[in-house]
């Protein structure tokens, strides 16, 4: 029953009603990208190599429609994404921090080449499994041609360049929350196997477990930052007996701005938690900030700061989650071990006991892609992937074929 229900549906059944992508050109500058990232509803853009830009027009003047694209279909390709994170990591490094505007004016192509293997194109026809099956071989976010409408293009008219590519064709994401977000939809098709519990389905990663205590340098974590980009995860703060503090998440870091990075340069672990708590950086931590640049003579970065610490775009991110700490699962508190309240710092955790359907309600009511896994204690022991849910689903499949 599983295997007719996915491969009777196409993968442009996930598109439906998603919006076109934006698009930046390999050739534009990471200023290009922070632009366009502030200016459009996703925590991703995606980078083609080809010149049609949301931020800078390639052409003394709009292209009439035929001459947009004469390139072959395969000259205009998705080559990679780009995320608010990877800007601030990026500036973080001492020499960026030392000249942030002139890091900034730096060609996308220096940070895209690790994400190139996470975007793949695929054809609307193809089926759901030929999506789980680009998944399981690492793609992130599948490129996938939909349908525009003369006057859907008409209203975009401003962007044109941004929105078409390959004689005239738009795109779209489909990304493993929405696959994972389909299959719960269909769970009933994959009985037993979803009511079991994630410690005897081999779904707990515990090889690729990013942690920092929480007293270290939140710099110490930068790496870990960019590795858990690829493995769609997170990274976790301990306390020095490995039990579970909080996290620093790309979830979170993606809806705060460049202005971040002095703080992430900066601070510790469990101050940077504090640092983007919903009710805005404490003063004491700012002032921080500011001294210890000046201390590593990094006072250019002192411009990134503005007037609210960097968590300009973070104010409304909070007003808009506040209900989703009420929804279902559970949120695991800092408790005691600091006195700060550190709200939005707080992780989604389950048990090797949780059963993998729960699991999965988890992290889609709180749009996140993992879940940490811990004892009764707060010993942190793995973490749930979306990706190691679909590996689940597939072997599932596999054995029914």
């Amino acid at each position: 029953m599983a295997v007719r229900l996915l491969s009777g549906h196409e993968v442009s059944d996930l598109c439906l009603g998603k919006p076109a992508l934006r698009s930046l050109s390999i050739t534009d500058t990471l200023a290009d990208a922070l632009s366009a990232l502030k200016r459009i509803d996703d925590t991703f853009v995606s980078v083609w190599n080809c010149n049609h830009s949301l931020v800078r027009s390639h052409f003394p003047s709009p292209p009439p429609p035929q001459e947009r694209c004469k390139a072959k279909e395969d000259d205009c390709r998705c080559v990679g994404r780009l995320c608010m994170l990877d800007i601030i990591c990026y500036l973080c490094k001492p020499e960026n921090l030392s000249a942030p505007a002139a890091a900034l004016r730096s060609p996308i192509s220096l940070l895209i080449t690790d994400h190139s293997a996470l975007v793949s194109h695929l054809e609307p026809n193809a089926s759901l499994l030929d999506a789980i099956d680009a998944m399981h071989e690492g793609a992130q976010n599948l490129v996938i041609p939909i349908q525009s409408s003369i006057s859907s293009r008409r209203k975009s008219v401003e962007s044109l360049d941004s929105i078409f590519h390959n004689n005239n064709r738009s795109y779209c994401w489909v990304t493993q929350e929405d696959v994972i977000r389909y299959l719960l939809n269909a769970i009933a098709a994959f009985s037993p196997t979803p009511a079991s519990p994630i410690n005897t389905l081999n779904v707990i990663d515990d090889q690729n477990l990013f942690a920092v205590n929480y007293d270290d340098p939140a710099s110490s974590a930068l790496n870990l930052l960019l590795l858990s980009l690829i493995h769609q995860s997170s990274v976790a703060i301990v306390d020095p007996e490995g039990k579970f503090v909080g996290e620093i998440s790309p979830f979170m870091l993606n809806s705060c701005d460049e202005a971040v990075a002095p703080a992430l340069a900066t601070l510790s672990a469990g101050d940077l938690m504090a640092y983007i708590d919903c009710g805005g950086p404490p003063e004491d931590l700012v002032q921080i900030v500011k001294e210890r640049l000046e201390e590593q003579n990094l006072s250019a970065a002192l411009e990134l700061l503005g007037d609210e610490g960097g968590l300009s775009s973070w104010s409304s991110f909070c007003s808009s989650s506040s209900e989703d700490d009420a929804s279902s699962g559970k949120n695991w508190k800092l408790g005691g071990y600091s006195a700060r309240v550190v709200r939005r710092s707080e992780a989604i955790v389950c048990y090797p006991w949780s059963s993998l359907v729960a699991v999965m309600i988890q992290a889609l009511s709180h749009r996140v892609s993992y879940v940490w896994v811990v004892e009764d204690d707060g010993t942190l022991t793995g973490i749930v992937t979306f990706e190691g849910m679909l590996k689940v689903f597939r072997e599932h499949l596999k054995s029914m074929c």
